[in-house]
């Protein structure tokens, strides 16, 4: 089942007997977890998927019995929880142990999607009232479109997304508090879960893999401020992409690995340079985490941020006062109109920080698309739906069916009684997008691309 070449890279790392184990662990089906939102719960939590176990490493973790069909629960679509492999959430225990919690950060993701890690991170870091920044980067840019929805659907809207190539970081220096670089791999520790992973493997593209990796890290050491924590992470498990290649680049900074603090009981494997999760000994796929804080010799560079962005301006004192009664405006929040006529929130005092990045990237998105305007009234947008800047609305609570319908751009008749005008559509308490109820029918305004499209039945 798997390439030679693999099976005699694992046998010389483990021994026969492990390897065996291994072996054996990855003919298994693999387990499934989420991780729940840290501030979103359902009206009726038994409407959750149900815990098998908890995930050790994140308090908010847990292991199902079976995996349902996501696409069809409604709380997925609410964004009560994300679908996340158990391994990748030992990030919050780096950040915890670290004690980068509760203060106001600048925080890179640079190979961000899906997002899973981005949205643990955004949670992890309390940037809701943290007053912090969140810059989720990601090359491909269908895939920088995921990690945007994904974001909206979390309701993270204190961030940036950016869709570059990690060499137009290169002007950002000493910019980020913390940075994530979940390193495009070889995969071997996916092999159970993705069989294309096993057909594209061979040490060539390992090699590849180190190459385009150590690049990675050498660029972003500059970009972090001094006293700045670097994570770095794979889903292989070979020494070349991991222990290897994450010491030389200690070793040419004069850096040390951070040593955690990890209970015997979780199976996860110390090595001399960061943590290893293994099937056979973590309930999780294969994965690899170090990471190093950067020496607190020097100061934070000083820069000049633009004087303003380039396309986007202040949202007119007239239109403000259309959408006042949307939207919570306090505590550091300012509107930002687009050419499109998209109205933006961005945290007032990540301004320089913003426009720095528009003055560097071509491909972005910042803060939350709250809406338009079309004459004097306001459209909200989906993104909106899912944010603390909405102020309470009237909403249509939905039964299962309903939210489905409603999840597949459908419509039903509503209630008699169903407010007239703007509604948040919600499930259990929690937002699914908004309709529009008229006298005779309802409008439903959920966004076409982010529709069910599988069968109901």
């Amino acid at each position: 089942m798997f390439p030679s070449a693999f099976t005699e890279q694992m046998r010389l790392m483990l021994g026969d007997e492990e390897w065996r184990s291994l072996e054996a662990a990855m003919m298994e089906p693999p387990p499934v977890s989420i991780r729940k939102h840290a501030h979103r719960r359902p009206a009726d939590p038994g409407l959750l998927p149900q815990p098998d176990s908890q995930v050790a490493w994140h308090p908010e973790g847990i292991y199902l019995k079976e995996r349902p069909v996501f696409t069809l629960d409604p709380l997925f679509h609410a964004g009560a929880y994300y679908v996340q492999e158990a391994s990748s959430m030992f990030v919050y225990e780096m950040l915890r142990q670290t004690g980068r919690q509760g203060k106001s950060l600048k925080v890179l993701d640079l190979c961000a999607a899906p997002g899973g890690k981005t949205t643990l991170m955004y949670d992890a870091l309390d940037m809701a009232t943290s007053g912090g920044l969140l810059v989720a980067n990601e090359i491909v840019p269908s895939r920088a479109g995921i990690l945007r929805e994904n974001l909206e659907r979390w309701g993270a809207w204190r961030s940036a997304v950016l869709c570059a190539d990690v060499d137009k970081f290169a002007s950002l220096t000493g910019f980020f508090d913390v940075i994530l670089v979940d390193a495009p791999c070889s995969g071997e520790g996916m092999f159970r879960k993705d069989p294309d992973a096993i057909e594209e493997w061979s040490p060539a593209n390992v090699n590849t893999c180190v190459s385009r990796q150590e690049h990675i890290l050498d660029m972003v050491e500059t970009l972090l401020v001094p006293g700045g924590l670097l994570m770095y992470s794979t889903c292989t498990y070979n020494r070349t992409e991991n222990e290897d290649n994450f010491n030389r680049h200690i070793k040419q900074h004069g850096y040390e690995p951070v040593r955690l603090q990890i209970p015997a009981d979780w199976g996860v494997t110390a090595t001399d340079a960061g943590y290893r999760f293994f099937p056979h000994k973590t309930r999780g796929e294969g994965f690899f985490m170090a990471a190093y804080e950067k020496s607190t010799a020097g100061e934070r560079e000083k820069f000049t941020a633009p004087a303003s962005f380039r396309a986007i301006v202040p949202l007119p004192k007239k239109q403000l006062a259309v959408i006042e009664p949307w939207l919570d405006l306090s505590g550091g929040k300012t509107c930002r109109l687009t050419p499109t006529g998209e109205i933006l929130v961005i945290p007032e005092a990540h301004l320089d920080d913003l426009r720095r990045l528009d003055a560097v990237f071509k491909n972005k998105w910042f803060g939350c698309a709250v809406g338009s305007i079309k004459g004097t009234d306001f459209i909200p947008g989906h993104a909106l739906a899912f944010s603390d800047l909405l102020k309470p609305q009237p909403h249509l609570e939905m039964t299962r069916e309903q939210a489905l319908t409603f999840l597949k751009k459908e419509t039903f008749d509503p209630p008699a009684d169903a407010p007239k005008g703007w509604a948040l559509a919600t499930y259990s308490g929690l937002p699914l997008g908004w309709v529009k109820i008229l006298p005779n029918r309802m409008n439903n305004y959920l966004p076409a691309e982010r529709r069910i499209r599988m069968s109901l039945k």
